[in-house]
């Protein structure tokens, strides 16, 4: 958990039920953002789904906007773990981003508010936005540049790549995961993913 996500409205380190109570609200602000859209969602409808007071609201969150922006870096945090944590398992790099894609794809399909919530940001909180794809790119640049380093996948400009590959996730996940409503996709789909990132990663010699 980042340390955005255990203080009050205040800064102040926030207790165990303070921070049920702080989740609670950011999980309702998931489900209000994701359903009318940030100008037609209001405090009062967060505070119903939480099912707490308005005076509580305040305790961790200053305004509308304040929880909105903390919904999306929730949010990143909490992929990028998914993420982690899925491609720690592979040994080689077209292996790690395959399970890291699938990682982002389930993660995708249990929060589908993580697409339309950061659409928004880029309307609604433009510096949020450019933080939660700063924040994705930053540990993936030094994975990437460690293998070109390493003489695993070709040399190249490893922010390029990242930003190149994200794209890639993305596109997909919305296609097949968030407009079909898949849970994942099908291991045969996965498979072919994982052919185009090993050809677009390159072999150290120049081949792909």
């Amino acid at each position: 958990m980042s340390s955005e996500a255990v203080r009050s409205a205040d800064g102040r380190p926030l207790s165990k039920r303070g921070e049920r109570t702080r989740r609670k609200l950011l999980e309702a602000a998931e489900a209000v953002f994701a359903e009318l859209g940030y100008h037609d969602a209001s405090i009062v409808k967060i505070i119903e789904a939480a099912g707490v007071g308005q005076g509580t609201f305040y305790l961790y969150f200053a305004s509308k906007k304040d929880v909105f922006d903390e919904l999306v870096v929730d949010l990143n945090h909490r992929v990028r773990q998914a993420m982690t944590e899925a491609a720690s398992q592979g040994e080689t790099r077209a292996e790690k981003e395959r399970l890291g894609l699938a990682a982002f794809f389930r993660f995708t399909a249990e929060h589908p508010a993580l697409y339309r919530i950061i659409r928004q940001a880029e309307f609604v909180s433009p510096e949020t936005l450019q933080l939660h794809y700063d924040r994705l790119t930053s540990g993936y640049v030094s994975g990437l540049r460690q293998a070109m380093e390493s003489g695993e996948i070709a040399e190249g400009d490893p922010e390029l790549l990242a930003w190149a590959l994200m794209g890639i996730g993305e596109l997909v996940g919305m296609r097949w995961i968030l407009w079909a409503g898949r849970d994942e996709l099908s291991a045969e789909m996965l498979d072919e993913l994982g052919r185009i990132i090993a050809r677009t990663l390159g072999s150290p010699d120049g081949g792909r």
